[in-house]
This record gives C-alpha cells, structure tokens and sequence, in this order.
C-alpha cells in the first residue's frame, strides 16, 4: 500500500542530471511553446459519481500535440460533502493514471484543505519515443535529442508544463459550468519532477497563486552539481543511472549551457514572486542534505520550509504507523493551502546559525509555535543520506527559539529547527535550513 501512494503522489527516479556545469540565463522558448496554440485542445467529463466523503469528477483532457504525439490526461476532481468551492484550486501534478484508492485519498487532502482539489494524470505521457522510454529515461532521451537535433521543442519538460496550463483552462470552464463559480487561482504541487514542473509553470501563467514543489531539490544545477562532488565524490547515483550512457554533449557546449537556460527554475527566480513551500526529505538519496542552501536565499517573495526529518525520497517516515508515515507532507501541502486560499498569513520565521562559547547555536525569531525541536544527525562524512536524525530540546529566551549541540570533535553534525503551528485544527511544521558543522581537533566550520 505505501508504495502505492509513494508511486501515485508522484516520486520516481529523477536521473537526468549531469549533461552541463554551466547554466546561461534565462530564455524565451518554454515561454514560447506555452504560448503556442494547440488544435488538438479539448476535454469531457467521462462521469461522475458520489461516494463516501464527496463527489468525484471523472475528466478526460487532450492537453497538446508534441513532437506528432497527441498527450491524453485524466484529470479528476474531489469535492468533499458539505464544503462550497472557492476561487481558488489545489492541483496536484502526478504520473500513471488514477487507481480505485485515488478518489479516497483526493476526498481526504481536500476535506484537510477545506475546498475542492484536482488531481491532473499522466505527466508525462508515456511510455514515448517508439515506446521505450519512461520516466526519467525519457526526459535524458528528449535532452539528447535536443542537443542532436538543436529543435527546442524536445525537451519533454515543455509538454509537461503546457498540460498543467491545460488542466487550469479546463478546471476554470469546468468549475463554471459545474459549479456556477469559475476558478481564478490555483495552487500547483507534485513531487519530484513533477515538483519541477509546478517550478517552471509558476512563472509562466499569472493564474498560479502559490506552488508546493516536493523532493525536487536541484535548483541552481550547475553549483548543484559542483556541490555533489564535493560531498559525494561524484554526482548522486540516482540521478545519473539512466543519464550518462545518453547524453554525449560536452558539459561546457553552448548547446548544453542552453539546455538549461531553459529547464532550471532557478533561471527564472526573478519570476518567481508567489508564496512558496517547499517540502524535502532528510534522506533523499538524489541531493545533497544541504542542497537548499545554494538557491534559498535567492528566492524571491514568501518563502517557507519543511524538513520531513528520517524521510526519503519519497517522504515516508518509516518509525510511524500506516498512513500516519506521509502526514508531514500531507498536513504540510492541506495547512499550506489553507492559508492561500483564504489569504490567512503563513507564520514568519526567520533565523541564523552562530558559534559560541565551543557549541554551535541556531537562534529562531518569529510567531510563538506550539512546540519545537532541533532535529541532529552525525556523519563521518558531509554524506548524511543514511543518517539518523534525532530531537534534541530547545529553549525559549525572549521571544527567541533557541537550539544548541556541541561541537563534533570529528566528522560531521548537521542540524535544523522545526516549530508545529496549526490552523483550522490541521497541524503542520516549519523549518530553518539544514547546517553542517564540520569537526576537527576540537573546531568546527559551519558550511553554508
């Protein structure tokens, strides 16, 4: 079962890194491929049907034609009992298609998020390309070409954006016709590269309200990847087991440089103003643990985090019981939503690491929380991906949050805060960034 919901929220392998060292700024092509009119456009509701918690919307969606590839999507629709539509709309991007527990677990994200969600299928369409590529093979497969071809339509991230611009024309002329209410704003969300695609359709499309990206963590790709080899020694193995043997573009080619002037986020930051949470996992195998470090402060706009601490990629934390294994994510995306959609301000945190008297300090500033703890772990190595995270108490002097651990004599201890607050009776946590202290004959350097 919980690989099940792992699969359907969306996390898979992400093995498409490593082409380029080297990323150029930003360009007009995604811009222009979602501007592109699509002939093929259209969408029906298959059917309907009412069930314990609500009501479910069955939608067929031909989103685009790419490459002489007609895209085909479901898209469903949970509207939870007793509970009126809003204005605006969580929509969450996954891949597969919808399976028979879909429609319970859509009813129950929407009854924690207090208003009508969708869920948008099959992105990517796929298996493509002579069907032998998924996942992300076929996006490594579309760079390739790509860099072959020099046709700036092939990388397969542009499709994917363009079906969530889909999805939101066709839930805006749904929610009219069903509801008499149109949708005007959404919140996008998914998980691993469908994380990516809400990052790079937020900038495109001023009906996107806020976005919730998981486990994509790889903004900035080309420190990203600088910073792998200082801390892995080489570049993640989960990112490059399909990637290498299909990508030959030398890292420095213009083409490549290019490649990602399109497709990484963080080309576009100076566009992306809108609320952002972002959810990742202290044990994902795929980045650095401190991988955020190198594009967070370059946000621009509300920000916030979520550490979900002994989790992987695929944010399961494996000491809980039964669905209470995903809650961090699950309350984090519902309390997060909540607070967008009826404009409630999110709590402000802000925060700074310090080293004194032999220990090392982070000091929290901002709304009193519920409770709150320091999450720690320890690592021969800056490799804390199969660490063990452990709480360590804090205190509270003034209005300030304060957490401190001492000094590693040897190795390495990377630590965070996190603070529990709540709205509407969903409890959800915040965090600060991740430092790493590294320790040698009784010293320490806090690494960024």
């Amino acid at each position: 079962m919980f690989s099940r919901i792992a699969s359907f929220l969306g996390f898979g392998v992400l093995a498409v890194f490593g082409v380029v060292l080297a990323v150029s700024s930003a360009r007009a092509d995604l811009e222009a491929y979602l501007k592109k009119p699509e002939s093929q456009f259209i969408w029906k509701m298959k059917q309907k049907w009412d069930q314990p918690g609500g009501t479910v919307y069955d939608l067929q969606l031909v989103s685009q034609s790419w490459q002489g590839i007609t895209w085909e999507h479901q898209l469903q629709v949970y509207e939870p009992s007793n509970i009126a539509p809003k204005d605006v709309m969580f929509l969450w991007i996954t891949g597969g298609s919808a399976k028979p527990w879909s429609a319970y677990l859509g009813l129950e994200l929407a009854r924690k998020i207090g208003a009508p969600i969708a869920f948008l299928f099959q992105v990517p369409n796929q298996p493509l390309l002579e069907g032998k590529f998924r996942e992300s093979a076929l996006i490594a497969e579309t760079f390739r070409r790509y860099l072959e071809t020099k046709d700036e339509n092939w990388p397969v991230l542009f499709p994917m954006v363009k079906s969530v611009v889909k999805a939101m024309d066709v839930l805006q002329e749904f929610s009219l016709k069903e509801w008499n209410q149109g949708v005007k704003k959404f919140i996008l969300s998914g998980g691993s590269k469908r994380g990516w695609t809400a990052w790079l359709t937020a900038p495109f499309d001023p009906r996107v309200k806020a976005i919730a990206p998981l486990v994509f963590d790889m903004l900035n790709i080309q420190a990203q990847l600088q910073h792998q080899l200082e801390v892995f020694g080489g570049y993640s193995e989960r990112i490059l087991s399909h990637f290498a043997s299909r990508v030959t573009s030398p890292p420095d080619a213009p083409d490549a440089r290019g490649l990602w002037g399109m497709v990484d986020p963080w080309a576009y930051r100076d566009r992306l103003t809108i609320p952002k949470l972002i959810i990742n996992g202290t044990n994902d195998h795929y980045w650095a643990t401190d991988a955020l470090n190198l594009y967070w402060d370059d946000l621009k706009g509300e920000k916030w985090l979520a550490y979900v601490p002994n989790a992987g990629h695929d944010l399961r934390q494996k000491e809980k019981i039964g669905l209470s294994q995903f809650s961090d994510a699950i309350n984090g995306l519902a309390a997060f939503s909540r607070h967008q959609i009826n404009d409630k301000p999110m709590p402000k945190l802000s925060w700074k690491y310090e080293e004194t008297n032999g220990k090392l300090r982070l000091i929290v500033e901002g709304p009193p929380p519920l409770s709150a703890r320091l999450w720690l772990a320890e690592a021969p190595t800056q490799d804390f991906r199969k660490a063990l995270w452990a709480e360590r108490a804090v205190t509270v002097r003034g209005g300030k949050v304060i957490g401190e651990v001492a000094l590693p004599t040897e190795g390495y201890r990377a630590f965070f805060g996190e603070h529990d607050y709540e709205i509407d009776g969903v409890r959800y946590k915040l965090s600060t960034q991740i430092r790493v202290a590294k320790g040698k004959a009784g010293k320490s350097r806090l690494a960024p």
